[in-house]
């Protein structure tokens, strides 16, 4: 006995079909093609062409998709090979809003969109609204005169309004990512312009060896760092974040360091730049409410003295030789620079030896987020740890640091620049 299987089954089989290959398109224009394609053997229809106002004043209207073509133009990069017209029955069915059925197609021949109606009997007009207007609408034609039913206006209206809004998206979502790739371009050419701002290699300073990571996220952030020759032999080390992220703590940095390299004073006076400094970015970061966290430490290769200051930043880690304890510098803290004008950055001094090693970071090494979702920062106690635990030149301290980070984030990208500067006396 053989079964024979009913009409809504196969029906159901060729939509299911129809709508998995769609679902697999990134490209409007080939989900329209193949979407097309796959209505005419469902629809039965003989001829079909699309029409859109979008951005034409009455009674204009292009012709976006036909049957007759030979090779199809995409609308929405190449609007301009589109045929207009200005009159004739495509456009008063477009300008009317209108889904009707048609029973006969009587089109004089000096219509200008003649040709696409020549050989028809009948047709069914399906508008789609965008924003409580039609501005698109599809006719679709058969040959025989009669060949629509009224009942099969709605679900036509329904089934094209559906796509209509599903290429949109499309659309929209393509024009979005294409969006967001110029702008993470922009953002990385601007990351690169920051990254050209910090020293292209430190200097070689008598006693003291020197080595520093600079690690930006993903996108541009604030971080800076410099070593500054100042007058008497003594060099002073630099380390900023702006808060925030992207392009205005970019901006802001590179004002820091043009500000920085603008400094009329050489003297080794901390407190004295760091008061520079916040005079002259109060009120002026380009992202309001913005401002700088700065410590500045001055380092006297003679007396084996840092005379430090500091704007709100991290305090760096002091790790005596061969002892196993850590001191935080934390002994002239203000606040950052940018929020009042007259803070005053009086300076404290500390005495080294050889072997100490001074750790100085910004906040994206002690805020790094765990490979639990990032629950869990860093924090200052592992950094501490592996201070401790690690001795060696300075470059050997920073990798143990970054590889304790990466083994607690795992595959975490960076949220935040991670910078380090450590400063070891020989």
């Amino acid at each position: 006995m053989t079964t024979t299987t009913p009409d809504w089954q196969t029906q159901l089989t060729e939509i299911s079909d129809l709508m998995r290959e769609i679902s697999r398109e990134t490209d409007a224009q080939s989900m329209v093609a193949r979407y097309g394609s796959g209505m005419q053997k469902l629809s039965r229809r003989d001829r079909l062409v699309a029409l859109s106002r979008r951005g034409l004043a009455a009674p204009r209207y292009r012709i976006t998709r036909s049957d007759l073509w030979a090779e199809a133009v995409d609308p929405w990069k190449d609007p301009e090979r589109l045929p207009v017209f200005d009159r004739g029955l495509l456009g008063e069915l477009l300008h009317a809003g209108e889904a009707r059925v048609i029973d006969h197609l009587a089109v004089p021949e000096d219509d200008p969109a003649a040709e696409y109606f020549r050989g028809m009997g009948s047709a069914i007009t399906v508008p789609t609204w965008d924003d409580g207007e039609v501005l698109n609408m599809v006719v679709m034609m058969r040959r025989s005169p009669g060949g629509y039913r009224p009942e099969e206006l709605p679900q036509a209206v329904w089934m094209g309004n559906l796509f209509g809004r599903a290429t949109k998206n499309l659309v929209l979502r393509n024009q979005l990512d294409a969006a967001y790739a110029r702008l993470d371009e922009e953002l990385q050419v601007v990351a690169r312009i920051q990254r050209s701002l910090l020293p292209r290699e430190l200097p070689r300073i008598p006693g003291l060896a020197l080595a520093a990571h600079y690690e930006p996220s993903r996108h541009a952030g604030g971080d800076y760092y410099d070593v500054l020759p100042l007058s008497d032999g003594r060099w002073g080390i630099l380390i900023a974040d702006v808060c925030g992220h992207g392009t205005p703590a970019a901006v802001l940095m590179a004002v820091t360091h043009t500000l920085v390299h603008a400094w009329p004073d050489s003297e080794p006076c901390p407190g004295c730049l760091l008061g520079y400094l916040n005079r002259h970015l109060t009120g002026r970061s380009p992202d309001r409410g913005a401002f700088v966290t700065a410590f500045l430490g001055v380092y006297d290769p003679e007396a084996r003295t840092l005379t430090y200051a500091s704007a709100g930043h991290n305090p760096p880690r002091l790790k005596r030789n061969g002892e196993h304890g850590l001191i935080e510098l934390d002994q002239a803290q203000q606040l950052p620079l940018g929020i009042m004008a007259r803070t005053t950055y009086a300076p404290a001094t500390i005495t080294l030896a050889a072997g100490d090693q001074v750790i100085f970071f910004t906040d994206g090494i002690t805020e790094a987020r765990g490979g639990d979702g990032g629950r869990e920062l860093f924090g200052t106690d592992r950094l501490d740890a592996v201070m401790r635990s690690c001795g060696g030149e300075p470059q050997s301290l920073i990798d143990a640091v970054l590889e304790a980070i990466a083994a607690f984030g795992g595959e975490r990208p960076a949220d935040d620049d991670r910078t380090m500067v450590i400063a070891r006396v020989g």
